[in-house]
């Protein structure tokens, strides 16, 4: 009887470990989503931003040569 109770308490536990894992790994995908989602939305932010405001390094055309020359 010992024996069985105990088989029976690991199937329990197993059981319960299966559903917290399946739990964890929805959760999982649906944080994967969330930054999926975040990360093309930062892109696009960072285009908008880099078309309004133009960059502070000058281009070699625009760069005044040294006072040496």
């Amino acid at each position: 009887m010992q024996l069985e109770q105990r088989i029976e308490e690991l199937e329990m536990k197993l059981a319960f470990q299966e559903s917290t894992i399946e739990a964890l790994d929805q959760q999982v995908i649906k944080l994967h989503h969330v930054v999926v989602e975040q990360q093309e939305k930062l892109r696009v932010l960072i285009s908008k931003i880099q078309q309004v405001e133009p960059s502070n390094i000058a281009s070699q055309a625009e760069e005044t040569p040294p006072p040496h020359y």
